[in-house]
C-alpha cells in the first residue's frame, strides 16, 4: 500500500490525473506592464498553485523534490559552483550512507529540508540552513531575523510582497547571502499563504528575463533594488505555472507506476514504489531489507521494461530511477 503523510493528506478534487493549471491570460507575454498587473497576474497563478500545495496526492514528494532540485541546480550560480541537476543527484545519491554530500550537496540539502518541514522558523533551524549554505551567522543575528520573519507574518502584506521584502533585508544584512535570502522567501511566500509546507520556486528564475533591468544594460535585479517587487510577482506566475505543468506530468508517470504495480512480483517492489513516488530519484543499486542489490537491480530493470520508470543518469552503471 502507498502511504501518505497525514499531516498533509488531503484529496485533489475532481480528477487526480489533471492538476490544476495557471490560466493563459496570467501567462501572456510573461511579464507585467505595471505593479497592479503583476499583483493581479500573480494571485490568479498562486490561487491555481494553491489546491497543489495543500493535497498530498501519491507523487507529490517526487513533485516537491523535483523542484527544490532545480532551485538548488540555479543557487549553484550564486554560490559560484558549476554543478548540474545531473552532477547535485550524484552528489546526493552516490555517496555512502551518512557521508558528507559535499558543498554542491549540501545546498541541495537545504532545500530538500525547505520541502519536508513545515514554512516554521527558529534560530537553531535557521542557523542549520545557512551553515548547509556555506554562510557564518551569529545566533543574535538569526533570532532578530526570525523575529523579522514573525512581523511579517503578522502583518497581512500580501505574501509575494512579503517574500520579496524578507529577501531584501537579509541582502541588505548580508550581502553575501543571496542564496539564504531565496531560500526564506519561498519560505516566507508558503507561511503568508498558510501551505503547510513551502514550494521552491524562486531562486530558479533569480537568472533569468524577468529580473533583467529594462535600463542598465539589463543588469541582475537583487533583492532590494528597484524592480525587484514586480519581478518576484512575475517570477512567481512563471513559478507557479511550470509547478502545475510538473505536477500534471508526475500524476501521468505516477498512474502509469501504480498501474503496473500489480505486475511486480519482487519481495519489498513496495518499498521502491513508495520511494519513486517520493524522491526525485532511486539509486539502481538500493538496497533495503525485503531487496539485495541484486534484486533491486532486476527491479528496475522490470520497470523499465513496462514503461513505469524513467533513468535519469544516462549511464550504464550508477544508474538513477525516477518518474
Amino acid at each position: 500500500m502507498i502511504r501518505l503523510d497525514p499531516l498533509t493528506a488531503s484529496p485533489l478534487p475532481a480528477n487526480p490525473a489533471a492538476p490544476p493549471a495557471v490560466p493563459a491570460w496570467a501567462l501572456a507575454n510573461y511579464g507585467a506592464s505595471n505593479d497592479i498587473d503583476a499583483a493581479f497576474r500573480v494571485g490568479a497563478a498562486l490561487a491555481s498553485l494553491d489546491t497543489l500545495a495543500r493535497a498530498q496526492p501519491a507523487w507529490a514528494g517526487a513533485w516537491r523534490q523535483r523542484m527544490a532540485l532545480k532551485c538548488a541546480a540555479a543557487g549553484m550560480r550564486l554560490a559560484g559552483r558549476a554543478e548540474d541537476e545531473a552532477a547535485l543527484r550524484d552528489a546526493w545519491l552516490l555517496r555512502a550512507d551518512g557521508a558528507d554530500p559535499g558543498p554542491a550537496g549540501a545546498i541541495l540539502g537545504a532545500w530538500r529540508q525547505l520541502v519536508l518541514q513545515p514554512p516554521a522558523v527558529s534560530a537553531d533551524r535557521l542557523a542549520k540552513v545557512a551553515e548547509m549554505l556555506g554562510l557564518a551567522w551569529g545566533n543574535e543575528a538569526l533570532t532578530d531575523l526570525c523575529t523579522q520573519i514573525e512581523e511579517l507574518a503578522g502583518s497581512q502584506r500580501p505574501a509575494p510582497f512579503a517574500a520579496a521584502t524578507i529577501a531584501a533585508r537579509v541582502v541588505a544584512m548580508r550581502p553575501d547571502a543571496e542564496l539564504f535570502a531565496w531560500w526564506l522567501a519561498d519560505l516566507v511566500l508558503a507561511r503568508g499563504l498558510r501551505w503547510p509546507r513551502p514550494l521552491p520556486l524562486m531562486i530558479a528564475r533569480a537568472f533569468g528575463p524577468v529580473f533583467r533591468a529594462e535600463a542598465g544594460g539589463g543588469m541582475r535585479i537583487r533583492p532590494g533594488q528597484k524592480g525587484f517587487e514586480r519581478a518576484v510577482c512575475v517570477a512567481l506566475v512563471q513559478g507557479a505555472a511550470e509547478a502545475c505543468r510538473l505536477a500534471a506530468e508526475l500524476s501521468r508517470r505516477a498512474e502509469r507506476l501504480l498501474a503496473v504495480a500489480p505486475k511486480l512480483r519482487a519481495k519489498g517492489a513496495g518499498d521502491v514504489i513508495f520511494l519513486l513516488l517520493s524522491e526525485d530519484a532511486v539509486s539502481g543499486s538500493l538496497t533495503t531489507k525485503s531487496l539485495s542489490r541484486f534484486a533491486s537491480r532486476r527491479l528496475f530493470e522490470r520497470l523499465l521494461q513496462l514503461d513505469a520508470v524513467r533513468e535519469l543518469s544516462g549511464r550504464t552503471a550508477f544508474r538513477l530511477f525516477g518518474l
